[in-house]
């Protein structure tokens, strides 16, 4: 039997508690963008091919349970237990719009063309605002049937998807009438969903079950049965040919999508893993836990040492960070920001 290669990670420090979501960016002319909500209330942005850390978006007074960023990687959102789902300046920092709410927000996701945010949360309501009239009262779907756990966009921003931390499914809401049109059963609540970057799946986690699901026709493709509790799984996105999961084993797991065999499994979180995502290239993945640090894998393990290697841009790796300083002014970058391996 082949030996399985181990992959070694880059550690991204900077949390002081546990980290709850990650979000990449698309890849813009910059490169693309990593942002990690946390219960430290203090959203954090990275380089995504690096990890390095560019800055951290201060002003949310209670944990922070998502965060995201715009197609061009210019403006972030975040919602918190503090009530209110923020929108940054992803250059300077600032805060620009903050979105109050009658209890805590769970999710945050921008549409496709950037101009809208759509937040869900214990409140059972999901609210879209828009972008180019922030102080304007949101758009208010039907009543959810449960607290919101998280929430996306699909269908070139015709329809919504949501999933309840209290019941299982995932329900999909069509924008224009506002209800919902569709639900995807699960026996456990959905505690993470994904669009796949070509619009064709929906990768969801509930309970131990991994699912794959047709977004335009809404059958379930693929479902996986895990050993443990999974919190978290994500789709790569070049080929399609293979998913990531973390869970209460504090391991992440790689698997191949067509048979579901295990390819890998990366040690070194001390902690549940709650959140996976895969880069927009797809040559590397991310993981958040509870122990508060960020993990960067890389896909091929044997090109884990290739710091040289040209990244989706064609451009030196370390030309990239430069690039990003240059772009990112308004954010003050320390040596305490930097990554170990």
């Amino acid at each position: 039997m082949e030996k399985k290669k181990v992959a070694v990670s880059k550690v991204c420090h900077g949390h002081s508690r546990p980290v709850v979501d990650l979000f990449y960016s698309p890849v813009t002319p910059d490169g693309y963008f990593l942002i990690s909500a946390s219960k430290d209330s203090n959203p954090m942005l990275r380089n995504g091919d690096t990890g390095d850390w560019i800055g951290t978006f201060e002003g949310h007074k209670g944990a922070v349970w998502s965060s995201c960023l715009d197609t061009n990687a210019l403006r972030a959102a975040s919602s918190s237990a503090d009530f209110s789902a923020k929108i940054w300046d992803a250059l300077t920092g600032n805060e620009l719009h903050s979105f109050e709410h009658k209890h805590i927000v769970r999710a945050c996701a921008f549409s496709e063309d950037t101009h809208m945010l759509l937040t869900g949360g214990m409140e059972k309501i999901l609210r879209v605002y828009d972008m180019n009239r922030p102080d304007a009262a949101p758009r208010e779907l039907d009543k959810a049937p449960g607290s919101v756990r998280t929430v996306a966009w699909l269908h070139s921003d015709q329809t919504i998807l949501s999933s309840c931390t209290d019941i299982g499914g995932v329900r999909l809401w069509d924008v224009r009438s506002g209800k919902i049109v569709q639900t995807l059963e699960t026996k456990a609540p959905v505690t993470s969903a994904e669009v796949s970057q070509d619009g064709r799946f929906i990768t969801t986690a509930d309970g131990s079950s991994v699912k794959f699901w047709d977004a335009n026709h809404f059958g379930l493709v693929k479902s996986y049965d895990m050993s443990c509790t999974v919190e978290s799984a994500s789709l790569e996105p070049k080929s399609g040919s293979k998913f990531i999961t973390g869970g209460e084993d504090m391991w992440v797991h790689v698997y191949d999508f067509f048979t579901g065999e295990e390819i890998a499994c990366n040690k070194g979180h001390h902690g549940p893993v709650h959140c996976v995502r895969f880069a927009p290239v797809g040559e590397s993945y991310a993981s958040g836990s509870e122990d508060g640090t960020i993990r960067i894998w890389p896909l091929n393990p044997a090109n884990a040492d290739d710091n040289e290697a040209p990244n989706a841009n064609g451009k030196p790796k370390a030309a990239v960070v430069n690039d990003v300083a240059r772009k990112i002014e308004g954010f003050h970058i320390s040596k305490e920001g930097q990554t170990e391996a």
